[in-house]
């Protein structure tokens, strides 16, 4: 993840002259004067893997929110964009379950949602040319062009009675987070500082209802592994608002332990998602998906963090001089221009990717890979299984300190051929035995 600065400060950090702020080693968005250590300007933009920063469920400009709460005003309009991107976003994920629906899904509904799809639905919720209504779109007239088996799937999943008791939780989930955002605008014009504290407290209270329902571990258990992605990730852009709860009263240690929290159960609910992979149709999926927020949504929570960590250890607002203020006020990292970039390609990097992993891989294999990414241990387990393997049929390059430096792809299919390669053994002899 890298930040991009204005040409002009740019040229300045090559030349020494400006450098860019770190807190724990990471590079932050802001710069300061190399001399004076004055902080001189906010970066415009951020890369990833040399492509715009695009989440799926993550709020880029909400990384920026915490400097800017020095300033109150500049700081609660950050938020309040935040917060509308967060039920833009929930709208449309929530959506695409009524295609998804509860049990063995189609590849061809998978690939009428997956992740191309779902940057642009949200594009067009965004600019209003889709509704959201109790938290849902019409699928028949967003998808009107994918064809009659769509509709038909669509008809189906709506008739579905397992369905439409998930819908009903859904929908009121949904209900209880547009009352908790009207609930948290009034709030925030409260004048009195006790009153809009315990405004934003029941604010917060709502919002942790709705995550109840999203989280329902019941309802959950009942869906496919598409499907449970997708309402895992309603329940991720739910703990985002409720991070934002606590940094609008500058509880700046609950922030913290809320964002670590956020990005340990991500990474332990992807796990949860890969493992439930099936079918080579849930894979097409997920793969492209996963890769999105393991490398998107993640890094923009992480550097969230690092920002908030950072503001921790600037001193009071009153010490600092006015044009530190004034730099920190500013920061506008307002990523529309970048955030849905990549929808207008035919297929988002992370197709790409997966498809040219997939004409060399397996489903096994591939599934693992995923997995490496959120357990390396898996990957160290497979590296020594493979080592020990090798070590017995004499190919002798495969050492572990030679796989340590090999890529997922070798790992994983290089397990899957010595697994399948002891298993035939192991058959063999048992055959030979009887």
């Amino acid at each position: 993840m890298l930040f991009q600065f204005a040409p002009a400060i740019q040229a300045g950090i090559h030349a020494g002259k400006y450098l860019q702020v770190f807190s724990n080693g990471v590079p932050l968005s802001i710069v300061r004067d190399a001399v004076s250590g004055q902080f001189i300007a906010n970066a415009i933009g951020v890369t990833v893997n040399n492509s715009p920063l695009s989440p799926l469920i993550a709020v880029s400009n909400l990384l920026m929110s915490g400097a800017q709460m020095y300033q109150t005003q500049q700081g609660f309009t950050s938020v309040l964009n935040g917060l509308q991107t967060i039920q833009t976003s929930l709208g449309v994920l929530q959506a695409t379950t009524a295609l998804i629906g509860v049990g063995t899904v189609a590849g061809v509904a998978l690939t009428a949602v997956n992740l191309h799809q779902t940057m642009k639905l949200r594009k067009e919720v965004e600019q209003m040319r889709l509704e959201v209504k109790n938290g849902f779109i019409d699928l028949k007239q967003a998808l009107k062009g994918q064809g009659v088996e769509i509709r038909q799937i669509i008809e189906q999943v709506a008739q579905d009675i397992k369905f439409e008791q998930h819908r009903t939780v859904l929908v009121r989930a949904y209900g209880v987070f547009i009352q908790a955002m009207s609930c948290f605008c009034s709030a925030m014009l409260l004048q009195d500082f006790n009153r809009r504290n315990a405004g934003i407290d029941d604010v917060r209270g709502m919002l942790f209802a709705a995550l109840a329902d999203y989280s329902n571990p019941h309802l959950l258990e009942e869906t496919c592994a598409a499907g449970q992605l997708r309402r895992l990730e309603c329940a991720w852009a739910i703990e985002q608002a409720i991070v934002v709860t606590y940094q609008v009263q500058n509880e700046v240690l609950a922030v913290s332990d809320r964002l670590i929290l956020l990005q340990d159960k991500i990474c332990k609910d992807a796990l949860t998602v890969i493992n439930r992979c099936e079918s080579h149709d849930e894979l097409d999926f997920l793969f492209p998906e996963i890769i999105r927020i393991k490398n998107h949504d993640l890094a923009v929570l992480d550097s969230w963090q690092n920002h908030v960590d950072w503001m921790r250890s600037l001193p009071p607002e009153a010490s600092l001089p006015s044009s530190d203020l004034k730099v920190l006020s500013s920061a506008d990292f307002n990523s529309s221009e970048t955030h849905y970039s990549t929808i207008n390609l035919a297929e988002p990097p992370e197709q790409l990717v997966y498809e040219s992993l997939a004409e060399k891989s397996h489903f096994s294999s591939l599934r693992d890979q995923l997995l490496f990414l959120f357990e390396p241990e898996l990957r160290r387990e497979y590296e020594f299984y493979i080592s020990e393997q090798a070590g017995i049929t004499g190919y002798k390059t495969l050492v572990t300190s030679n796989l340590q430096q090999a890529s997922d792809l070798t790992v994983g299919n290089l397990y899957y051929y010595f697994k399948n390669r002891d298993e035939s053994k192991d058959e063999t002899e048992l055959v030979s035995a009887n």
